[in-house]
């Protein structure tokens, strides 16, 4: 039997970022307006294709969100209310399915996305030293994102790569058979990257 991984969020969470999302009402009419003005808005514009190609089709919220995701970098809670419109499903449904899904991400991620293999071969590989490493080296742990915006650490269940174990893509692009001395070299050298990109 093949064993699925899948987000476990917090019910109260859900709720929590269904209702930062809805209206404040005040006495004072001026005073009246929607929290979403203190989050940054985004170009719902930039969704416009997808959703003119998509919204119509049963069963096509998951290729929505991915698509979102893709031009977004992850799914801000906007982009979540206006999928869940033009696709005349509930808010609460279309997070539901962001939230059950591993692929899909509610906070933006670094310049970086490490994603590190916690898989049955990796695991007996040392993917615990690996990670160890990345934290030391970063300061993050796996959901977290460094202060300067430049990595961000998930760990998932399996890269399907179990003869470079372990191993870690960074950005699409797969590291393998890595030991502690071996990614932190890595690392350094996609800062040292960085730092030169942003000094041109």
């Amino acid at each position: 039997m093949i064993k699925r991984r899948f987000k476990r969020v917090p019910f109260f969470d859900i709720i929590k970022t269904l209702y930062s999302f809805q209206f404040e009402i005040s006495v004072n009419e001026e005073e009246t307006r929607m929290c979403e003005c203190k989050l940054k808005k985004s170009d719902l514009s930039l969704l416009s294709g997808v959703l003119d190609e998509y919204a119509k089709v049963e069963g096509s919220l998951i290729t929505i969100l991915q698509k979102a995701q893709e031009i977004y970098g992850y799914l801000p809670i906007d982009v979540i209310y206006h999928i869940a419109e033009a696709t005349g499903n509930s808010p609460a449904k279309v997070l539901g399915v962001a939230t059950f899904y591993t692929q899909f991400r509610l906070q933006p991620v670094g310049k970086y996305l490490i994603m590190q293999c916690q898989g049955t071969a990796c695991h007996v590989n040392g993917s615990e030293r690996i990670a160890a490493a990345i934290t030391e080296e970063l300061g993050i742990k796996d959901g977290e994102t460094t202060e300067d915006g430049l990595f961000t650490l998930s760990e998932v269940a399996c890269l399907g790569c179990c003869s470079l174990s372990p191993v870690m893509m960074i950005n699409g692009e797969t590291y393998g058979t890595l030991t502690p001395e071996k990614t932190v070299r890595i690392l350094r050298e996609l800062r040292e990257k960085a730092e030169k990109e942003a000094a041109v």
